[in-house]
């Protein structure tokens, strides 16, 4: 006979072992907000406006007029700019509002490799210089500001930034600006960027930056394992953020998230937040998820689930320092594999790195309500390097069925950190080993609607052979 369990304990083991199905539909719904597919009433090729796609003739003005173009059809249901099979080479364009950029998938957009096709443009307020030097940067390859509704899709055609003369250029410090990114959306929203290849960019691959309303979706991104900051996906400042369904292998962090740099993102003061992150897949010499080091204006509301990352160094990141000040809370991740990664989970609160001298070293973040739960891991050599700040402890991380097949004797190192932990193996640190259940589950950040969700899903728990007590039968 079974014994019948308390409302209390099924509570517990729904909040313990819920699979990410439950979670999913809670954060998302900015992930179907804009059809990938929409038809546009006018659309023209590259072609129509003299582009050759040999790889040798530069294209930049065939892409300018032709989006000069497309321009008049803005108001009238929008512009598609079509790029057939071949190898475009281009210098950096701008996009328009209510324009599909759309490659056929034998078509590869080239970013040219002389420094002056790549413009240069003021720095983001919000890091108050380049981010590898002081002063002014080179915009992306293609470049859009201030749009709405506008989709870079295609057949899986690439976009390829010819990085390597960049890389060449930082590593033996010859650079006058900051790098480019591949793709930066800027003060945006309702942007698609889907079904593409984006390869060797010379910096951060994918840039949105002040935008809301944003889907990334089956996109594959692609650098050497050598190549300097050539991170993926980097939300910036950014909020309804939905990245779902890519493949991406790369020179640094596969996803960051950002939201300014020290005293600048301070006084910009625009978070990231409602961003939602799933059935992503890759490997790195750095991170698979970052948060940081750029989070001054705050970074809350973040899902994370159905991850796997592999021959990577680290998994899951959150970097900050003194003098960044903002915050990082209300972050859950779930359902993560690791294969063949150095360090699992990584919290680094003295990154460093500032943009001058005129940062306040008292501006301290606040890390707290991170949810870490259903993570394995197989050939780990270290489970978790958990550092806070000294006085600025990171505060209520929450650590839930986490089994990691550790190769080295280096488990866990933990400092200035405080916490929960159910169901971790190895065994974590000391200052995070009171269990959450069941009196600090209010401690322990869970995505929105997620109680309701559980009791949406009690039937369905219920006819798991578990008892429920008769109440009628109580004294």
């Amino acid at each position: 006979m079974k014994t019948p369990l308390t409302l209390v304990d099924v509570l517990l083991l729904l909040a313990l072992f819920c699979i990410s199905p439950w979670v999913a539909g809670s954060s998302s719904s900015y992930c179907k907000l804009t059809n990938t597919g929409e038809i546009r009433p006018h659309s023209v090729s590259i072609t129509d406006f003299g582009a050759v796609g040999d790889g040798v003739t530069l294209n930049t003005k065939a892409f300018q007029n032709a989006i000069f173009y497309l321009n008049s059809f803005a108001d009238k249901g929008g512009a598609k700019l079509f790029v057939p099979a071949g190898r475009w080479l281009t210098g950096s364009f701008d996009l328009i509002s209510h324009l599909t950029l759309w490659l056929d998938k034998d078509a590869v957009i080239l970013g040219s490799t002389i420094s002056d096709d790549w413009p240069i443009i003021k720095p983001l307020p919000s890091y108050g210089r380049g981010r590898e030097l002081p002063g002014e940067r080179h915009r992306s390859l293609i470049y859009g500001c201030n749009l709405t509704n506008v989709v870079i899709t295609g057949e899986n055609g690439t976009i390829d930034g010819q990085g390597s003369i960049w890389w060449d250029w930082f590593h033996s410090k010859t650079l006058n600006y900051t790098r480019p990114h591949l793709v930066e959306i800027m003060n945006s929203t309702n942007v698609v960027i889907s079904n593409l290849t984006f390869k060797n960019s010379p910096f951060w691959t994918l840039h949105p930056v002040y935008c809301s309303k944003v889907l990334v979706q089956n996109v594959t991104i692609l650098a050497p394992s050598d190549s300097p900051n050539t991170d993926g996906i980097d939300p910036d400042s950014s909020s309804e953020v939905c990245i779902e369904d890519c493949y991406i292998s790369t020179g640094d962090d596969l996803i960051s998230i950002k939201s300014g740099w020290d005293e600048y993102g301070v006084e910009y003061a625009r978070p990231s937040t409602n961003i939602t992150i799933r059935r992503l897949t890759g490997q790195t010499t750095s991170a698979g998820i970052a948060i940081g080091s750029e989070m001054s204006g705050g970074v809350s509301e973040i899902l994370v689930e159905n991850i796997l990352f592999f021959n990577s160094n680290m998994g899951i990141r959150i970097k900050t320092s003194p003098g960044r000040g903002g915050y990082v809370r209300n972050v859950y991740i779930s359902n993560v594999s690791l294969i063949d990664v150095n360090v699992a989970i990584r919290f680094t609160g003295k990154y460093g790195e500032h943009p001058d001298s005129d940062y306040n070293p008292n501006a301290l973040p606040t890390v707290e309500r991170i949810t870490i739960k259903h993570v394995s891991g197989e050939n780990i050599k270290t489970a978790g390097v958990l550092e806070g700040i000294e006085g600025d402890d990171f505060h209520n991380i929450c650590l839930a069925n986490i089994t990691l097949n550790v190769s080295s004797m280096h488990q866990w190192n933990c400092s200035h950190v405080q916490g929960f932990s159910d169901f971790v193996s190895p065994k974590t640190c000391h200052s995070l080993r009171e269990r959450i259940f069941p009196q600090h589950i209010s401690d322990c950040y869970q995505p929105p609607n997620f109680i309701a969700q559980m009791s949406s899903t009690w039937t369905d728990f219920i006819g798991m052979s578990i008892a429920l007590p008769d109440e009628s039968s109580k004294s």
